[in-house]
């Protein structure tokens, strides 16, 4: 039992991680991009992992855990933060050979844009519920931010969408599903307390916050060195 979300955790970079190496399309030549956006894209999200485990927002039952901490967080809560992002980034990558390149579809920049309305707008109503106030409210902010910067989300929607299933797969077993107790349990009363199975509603929010801001600052970071060279 000890093992089991480390073995979430490999479950989900694995095939990913294999597939890195493919000859005509190499994922592993983005790796350097990957790993300067992991670090400061993790890096925020492990500041305000620790916070909120700190104050008991939500934590991590020790039967499922190795048991080697840093701070309040267990390791296999920092490989989350590692395997999740390179998955979706790979996928990100794949997509851009599978399937052609498509000017900004209208539709998704008016979702975009009503979606980051309703967070934001959401984060104030819920301004005491911890959980949901940073999570809507810190999304929100940075769809717009990703409007005004006229990014092309159609790869980002694309790539989120086509996740969600292994989404709820491997965070259904972290909350709970399957499993006799969750691996992450949350106080409830500092989110809205709606479930999707097991899975609080404020997760795929916060999911889609680390997989777009993953993938902005990685691809930012490529057309930079892409320019100069």
């Amino acid at each position: 039992m000890k093992y089991t979300y480390l073995i979430i955790d490999l479950g989900c970079i694995l095939i990913p991680f294999l597939c890195s190496f493919y000859k005509k399309h190499a994922f592993y030549k983005d790796w350097k991009y990957f790993l300067i956006s992991c670090l400061g894209v993790g890096g925020f999200f492990l500041i305000w992992d620790e916070i909120f485990t700190k104050h008991g927002i939500w934590g991590f039952n020790p039967s499922y855990l190795t048991g080697i901490f840093l701070g309040h967080l267990p390791i296999e809560e920092i490989l989350f933060f590692i395997c999740i992002p390179y998955a979706c980034s790979f996928t990100f990558f794949a997509f851009q050979y599978l399937i052609p390149e498509k000017t900004k579809p209208i539709f998704i920049t008016r979702l975009n844009v009503v979606l980051a309305i309703v967070l934001v707008a959401s984060s104030l109503l819920f301004y005491d519920r911890w959980y949901t106030c940073m999570t809507f409210l810190l999304l929100g902010l940075f769809l717009l931010y990703l409007q005004i910067k006229l990014i092309n989300l159609y790869y980002y929607y694309l790539t989120f969408v086509t996740i969600l299933p292994f989404f709820f797969l491997s965070n259904g077993i972290l909350t709970g599903s399957f499993l006799e107790s969750p691996i992450v349990w949350y106080n409830n009363t500092e989110n809205l307390g709606i479930r999707m199975f097991t899975i609080p509603v404020e997760d795929t929010f916060y999911g889609m916050l680390l997989i777009f801001g993953n993938l902005y600052f990685h691809q930012s970071l490529k057309h930079k060195s892409n320019a100069k060279s």
